[in-house]
């Protein structure tokens, strides 16, 4: 597998050995607490810990001269330049942090920005990730391919992952009252029979 430095210096394919040690996520978001100029972002970034990778997402304080008689278009322009600023002026740093701290907490790390309605990205790990399907499902994954809503069965899957998260909110608060209605069902129902 090939594994080299995107720009901001996280890999941009490989593997990566998970830390097992609890807390990691305070440990890390502590020590980029410690490391990040106090200048880079408004208040403290978002810092996001998974098994793989380190996201730092912060944000930067609205461009001057964007006051409230700007256009739509003139904000959305000018966040866009603070951000590709942010993300020149910084690169060098960013990239000396990210090698430490995959260095030290063994995971890649991510970086981006947000300004005004503008959030973006700068590197992004792409993992594999393997599952079983039943044919189904795998159905449900063709038809997608089929409307040319994604290329393979891989991009179906992850357009359905997206889908998911972005409804999650709503969705995993609908789930939770639908489990609540289960529980008071079978706790109006007979005994269980090891009762």
């Amino acid at each position: 597998m090939h594994t080299g430095q995107d720009e901001d210096g996280g890999e941009s394919e490989g593997e990566s050995t998970s830390t097992s040690a609890s807390g990691v996520g305070e440990q890390v978001r502590g020590w980029f607490a410690g490391r990040l100029p106090g200048e880079w972002f408004t208040g403290q970034p978002d810092v996001v810990v998974d098994r793989e990778e380190i996201t730092i997402v912060g944000t930067l304080p609205e461009p001057e001269g964007t006051g409230e008689d700007a256009t739509g278009a003139e904000r959305a322009a000018a966040a866009e330049g603070r951000i590709k600023r942010f993300r020149e002026e910084t690169r060098a740093r960013r990239i000396e942090m990210a090698r430490e701290a995959e260095h030290r907490f063994r995971r890649k790390v991510a970086w981006g920005a947000r300004c005004g309605d503008r959030s973006e990205m700068f590197t992004t790990l792409s993992v594999p990730v393997m599952t079983r399907l039943r044919q189904s499902e795998r159905r449900v994954l063709d038809t997608l391919v089929d409307a040319g809503v994604a290329r393979s069965r891989s991009d179906a899957l992850a357009w359905c992952v997206r889908l998911t998260g972005e409804h999650a909110d709503s969705w995993l608060t609908d789930l939770r009252t639908a489990l609540r209605r289960v529980e008071e069902v079978r706790a109006q129902g007979p005994a269980s029979a090891g009762a």
